[in-house]
C-alpha cells in the first residue's frame, strides 16, 4: 500500500536541517515564523542567551481577525518588525520554520522588511 508522506514531519526535517546553519544572536535575532491552520506566529529569538526579543501573532489586538490569512500575515510582519526596530534590532536573520517562502510566509517576510526589518 502506498502512504502519503507526513508533511509536517518533513517541515520539521527541513527545519531542523535550516537550524543547523542559522542562529541568531543579540546583534542580529533570528524571526522565526510558525504557521497553523488558523494563525501565524513570528518570534525574534536570541539563541546564545535563549530568549525572546519581541514576538508577534494573530492572536495580538492589533492584527485585525478581518481579511484573508494573507493580508493577517502581513499584519503580523508588520507588527514585529516595528517591535523589533523599538526594540533595537534592525538586522535579523530570517527562519522560514521550513516552510515553503509562498504566500503567507512570503507576505510576512515581506511586510517586515517595508517595515524596517533587514535579511
Amino acid at each position: 500500500m502506498i502512504t502519503k508522506p507526513d508533511k509536517n514531519k518533513t517541515r520539521q526535517k527541513r527545519h531542523t536541517r535550516v537550524r543547523g546553519k542559522i542562529s541568531g544572536t543579540a546583534d542580529c535575532p533570528r524571526l522565526n515564523v510558525f504557521r497553523s491552520n488558523k494563525n501565524i506566529y513570528a518570534q525574534l529569538i536570541d539563541d546564545v542567551a535563549g530568549v525572546t526579543l519581541a514576538s508577534a501573532s494573530t492572536l495580538d489586538k492589533e492584527v485585525k481577525a478581518e481579511g484573508t490569512k494573507v493580508e493577517q500575515a502581513q499584519q503580523v510582519g508588520a507588527l514585529i518588525a516595528q517591535r523589533a526596530v523599538k526594540a533595537g534590532h534592525k538586522v535579523v536573520v530570517f527562519d522560514r520554520g521550513g516552510y515553503l517562502y509562498h504566500g503567507r510566509i512570503e507576505a510576512l517576510a515581506t511586510a517586515a522588511r517595508e517595515n524596517g526589518l533587514e535579511f
